[in-house]
């Protein structure tokens, strides 16, 4: 315990002296004259100073217990100082031991609390008609819950149903903690019940597939125009003449890692490259990210984040108005309000469990 104790001193004396070394840069004129440098150096310490602040206050208070210790020792202080100090190094004691550990969960989860903009891709598994409704029961349990948070939701592509459903539906959320939250929905997702398509009341099995890629600004990924081609087409399907008769459909394809979209979900072809741009950008970060996760995972394994739509993560019941998430062996039997967009218990479980397995990792 006291070995896990001092590396994790070791590491906040590391941030600490980083914070103040970005706070250095971030003064230098330098900086100043590089836009893209000064809000690169400006977010790192924006993400440290959380944990900076707190390590600080846990260094006054270690401060503070050591001169009431020494007061206690002292053979000049009289018995009624001593008791007075003997009290307030017991508050002390409570208040560091709490900051260590509200030191440590921050620690553990401050990479996924930065990260305030996600892409989320929902696709329609095995199934037909019914997994495609399916995922548009999730988009909408997705879109309750980004409500109930107060997290901007905007739908980027999608491709409809016959029914009403998605084949896949593509949407950006952007709120504080919004991956820390949405991170543990990436896998897959099984749904038993009755579907609108059968006739003689039988429970059906359907799936859909859920990836949550964290957004990157451009400064946090930088791509070469010159290994990106883009193809421009005529949008095809719904849309009116206008969609037709101008080239307004972008297809992007990253030649190093062959990863391509495709967007014509707008008229206008200046809006679909941005919405283009901003998809290939998310799944190349994620692309190289993986890998950087294989590597880790090598030596530890954690469980947020994967977005591995192989691995089935989670099972709705509707004749039992039950979820149960299988990652943490968890059944909640409230499937109804979890599908209105209250997944507070659900995310809580998950994030407690994730933390807790972070911490043994330390």
């Amino acid at each position: 315990m006291a070995d896990a104790r001092d590396t994790l001193l070791t590491k906040l004396i590391e941030l600490d002296e980083r914070f103040d070394e970005l706070g250095r840069q971030i003064a230098d004129p330098a900086a100043n004259r590089d836009p893209a440098k000064l809000i690169a150096l400006s977010k790192d310490q924006g993400r440290l100073r959380p944990i900076v602040t707190k390590y600080r206050d846990y260094k006054k208070t270690v401060a503070a217990m050591e001169e009431a210790e020494q007061i206690i020792a002292s053979n000049e202080t009289d018995d009624e100082l001593k008791s007075l100090a003997r009290e307030e190094k017991q508050q002390l004691t409570q208040k560091k031991n709490a900051l260590l550990e509200d030191i440590t969960n921050t620690l553990v989860m401050a990479d996924d609390e930065a990260i305030d903009s996600i892409i989320v891709e929902i696709r329609a598994g095995t199934g037909g008609e019914e997994a495609a409704l399916f995922a548009h029961d999730l988009y909408n349990m997705y879109v309750r819950y980004a409500d109930s948070r107060r997290w901007k939701l905007e739908q980027l592509d999608f491709s409809p149903s016959e029914m009403g459903g998605f084949r896949e539906v593509i949407f950006s959320v952007k709120g504080p903690g919004v991956w820390s939250e949405l991170g543990y929905e990436g896998g897959g997702h099984r749904v038993q019940r009755v579907p609108e398509t059968e006739s003689q009341g039988r429970i059906h099995t359907s799936a859909a597939t859920v990836a949550v890629l964290p957004e990157p600004d451009q400064i946090d990924v930088q791509i070469d125009p010159n290994d990106v081609t883009e193809h421009v087409s005529r949008a095809g399907g719904p849309g009116g003449q206008n969609v037709n008769k101008v080239s307004s459909a972008i297809k992007l394809k990253h030649v190093p890692t062959g990863i391509t979209v495709s967007m014509q979900d707008e008229k206008s072809q200046h809006k679909n490259r941005a919405k283009a741009w901003r998809i290939l950008r998310t799944r190349i970060y994620e692309h190289y990210q993986r890998q950087k996760r294989t590597e880790r995972d090598a030596k530890r394994k954690t469980m947020i984040g994967s977005g591995d739509r192989s691995q089935k993560i989670r099972t709705y019941n509707f004749p039992q108005n039950r979820v149960t998430d299988h990652r943490i062996n968890l059944s909640l039997y409230s499937l109804d309000r979890i599908m209105a967009g209250d997944m507070s218990e659900l995310v809580a479980a998950l994030k407690d469990s994730d933390r807790q397995q972070r911490l043994q990792n330390l």
